[in-house]
């Protein structure tokens, strides 16, 4: 077991059960942009920023029974619940992992919905940008999203307060 899949792991522990693929993407980016050590390699796609070795890596550990995905119907889609499974847990139990404590940020971020973590992700993967050329980006490659002015500026403010709560910590 790599220690990449353990940290992953870590993460389900400290947030409990993840509703859907998207969210499960955006909370360990957001996590990663804001110094946890997550090594996933993540690259712009329809909803921001996506892994694909996140994906692959999430896939594997539910092989393994370390992690239990559900796939329930919702009206027209399928929407996938990510638990640790009791075998998840009693691995971790018994592996060393170098990592600061992710409880509080995890839980923070699953009790965000997975439209305000795909504005949150996107300005964090533009973060090099000034705000105002990240906000043009947004609206533009998120037109359909419809985000506002006041919901960027309120994606910042999260930020800073989730860096704030890290360096707390």
């Amino acid at each position: 077991m790599l220690t990449g899949h353990a940290k992953i792991m870590k993460a389900f522990s400290a947030a409990g059960e993840i509703i859907g693929r998207k969210k499960l993407q955006k909370m360990i980016y957001i996590a990663k942009k804001i110094d946890f050590p997550f090594f996933e390699k993540y690259n712009f796609h329809f909803y921001g920023p996506y892994s694909e070795e996140l994906t692959l890596k999430v896939e594997e550990l539910c092989n393994l029974g370390f992690l239990n995905e559900i796939k329930e119907k919702k009206g027209g889609y399928s929407q996938y619940k990510y638990t640790l499974t009791e075998k998840g847990e009693q691995f971790l139990s018994h592996y060393e992992l170098d990592m600061p404590p992710l409880n509080e940020t995890m839980q923070n971020l699953n009790e965000q919905n997975a439209r305000f973590l795909e504005l949150v992700s996107t300005v964090l993967y533009f973060d090099n940008l000034p705000k105002e050329e990240v906000k043009e980006k947004i609206f533009t490659l998120k037109s359909k999203q419809r985000y506002t002015e006041e919901e960027v500026d309120e994606a910042y403010n999260y930020i800073a307060s989730i860096q704030k709560q890290v360096v707390t910590n």
